[in-house]
């Protein structure tokens, strides 16, 4: 990353947690400087984008618990609604979040909804591994924890019946093929191929997007 100062938000409702991220990320590289705005829960987080918002100061990489006290007069529930509001609101923001849920379908809702920069289980990391992979993050390098890819993968697989049709779909995209050539290489017509398509992107990209989009999604969680 070029920018050499860094403001970042930092979500957790433990505290000692907080703290620990920001001990951890600022011995990562001396010659950044660092900046730390940090909240507990739904309503302090949001009461912290829209003063930032409201006074153009960018934010540029957010540390963001899932599982925070709620704030329902803004229909805020969780820290996947507060990465949404950054998503939104500070689009070139770095996202990471942080969860100790297994659970398959919050998993993907919360990637599909906020295609994190970074999806880091608390469970799959200690402090020696943190400054590593936060470091990896900012500079551009995707990362997920191997827990939460598993889930991503068997949600995708169970869930919306991802098969070798979508695979041969996608590989073939991925290799230059035009879609309307992809009958002459799988036994499928055009318009069902098509649909296929327009379903793996409507799952996996969570609105329109090119073939570039939906092939480099589909390496992300390591499904081709």
């Amino acid at each position: 990353m070029e920018n050499k100062n860094l403001n970042h938000f930092v979500v957790d409702d433990h505290p000692m947690n907080t703290d620990a991220y920001i001990n951890l990320i600022q011995s990562t590289n001396p010659d950044f400087t660092f900046t730390f705005n940090k909240a507990t829960d739904c309503f302090t987080s949001y009461k912290t984008l829209v003063q930032a918002k409201n006074t153009n100061t960018p934010i540029d990489i957010a540390l963001i618990d899932i599982n925070i006290p709620e704030y329902r007069e803004e229909k805020l529930m969780s820290g996947t609604d507060i990465a949404f509001l950054i998503r939104n609101w500070f689009p070139e923001c770095i996202i990471i979040m942080l969860t100790m849920h297994t659970e398959p379908l919050l998993l993907f809702d919360t990637y599909k909804k906020i295609n994190p920069e970074g999806f880091i289980s608390k469970n799959d990391i200690d402090f020696e591994m943190f400054p590593e992979i936060y470091t990896k993050i900012v500079n551009s390098e995707n990362y997920i924890s191997p827990s939460i890819l598993n889930n991503l993968q068997k949600t995708i697989q169970d869930e919306f019946q991802w098969d070798e049709i979508d695979v041969q779909i996608v590989l073939l995209l991925h290799k230059g093929i035009p879609t309307k050539e992809l009958p002459n290489f799988i036994a499928y017509s055009l318009s069902t191929i098509e649909k296929r398509k327009a379903l793996l992107k409507e799952i996996l990209l969570d609105k329109k997007g090119t073939d570039a989009a939906l092939i480099e999604k589909c390496k992300t969680l390591q499904l081709i």
